[in-house]
């Protein structure tokens, strides 16, 4: 055959193809159970990282055995339910988008207990839009189920400076310490305010600047995913509220 010949470049070109595509595939396989681990343990960082317990990756899966006591599977009536998913398994954006059809009853949500210090504390997914993409976080409660004790963000495309923000330290440390109840009971949820929060208001935090979408992004995400949960925290809160209706 003519090496010059346009049929050679094609034939040549065709194998080429062929040859990169089955090394991608093969390269692509192997590596797929170390994917799969580091995102396993990426997700147990953030989760942990929702009560201040920081890890490096070798201890990530160690401390995370040692620091949640129970994972919990709940569903859309606060109930637990039984079945062979686990808690750390469940695919919140799949469980979220549920409730847009007819397999709204069929929704699942993951509840992780910690233990640290002799104290409980529950930690809950949550999963909502920002400008540019998906944001989502990790939110602890204490044994109130009521007051935050911290957590933990994450976005995929936020601009820096503006909806990136939300994934400071600054940022989330402004949640510490709100309630998601008010004074009679009530789920309320927190919010971020534009402006800023009144002195005091513990429902709400500052919002980020020249962010608008992602603030407000937040909030939806914080009351469509904790919405979820207040069956289980209501048949479960020991507290009594001061002003109860």
């Amino acid at each position: 055959m003519n090496k010059d010949s346009n049929k050679a470049t094609f034939l040549f070109s065709s194998i080429m193809v062929v040859v990169v595509a089955v090394m991608l595939s093969v390269t692509s396989i192997s590596l797929a159970p170390y994917q799969s681990k580091n995102s396993r343990i990426e997700k147990m960082k953030n989760i942990l990282s929702s009560v201040s317990i920081i890890t490096e990756t070798a201890d990530t899966e160690r401390q995370f055995e040692k620091s949640i006591s129970q994972q919990i599977v709940l569903n859309n009536k606060g109930e637990e339910a039984t079945g062979k998913i686990t808690a750390f398994d469940i695919d919140l954006k799949k469980e979220l988008d549920k409730a847009k059809t007819a397999k709204k009853d069929e929704q699942l949500f993951p509840l992780f207990i910690c233990n640290k210090g002799g104290k409980n504390f529950y930690i809950i997914p949550v999963r909502g839009k920002g400008l540019w993409g998906p944001i989502w976080g990790y939110i602890s409660l204490e044994s109130d189920m009521n007051t935050i004790y911290g957590v933990s963000f994450g976005h995929k495309g936020e601009t820096p400076g503006l909806g990136a923000e939300i994934e400071t330290t600054e940022f989330q440390q402004q949640f510490i310490g709100k309630k998601i109840f008010d004074e009679a009971g009530n789920f309320v949820s927190v919010k971020t305010i534009k402006g800023g929060a009144p002195k005091g208001d513990l429902h709400g935090v500052d919002a980020v600047s020249g962010a608008t979408i992602t603030s407000n992004g937040v909030n939806e995400m914080f009351y469509r995913t904790l919405s979820n949960y207040i069956p289980y925290f209501k048949k479960n809160q020991t507290i009594t509220f001061t002003n109860p209706k």
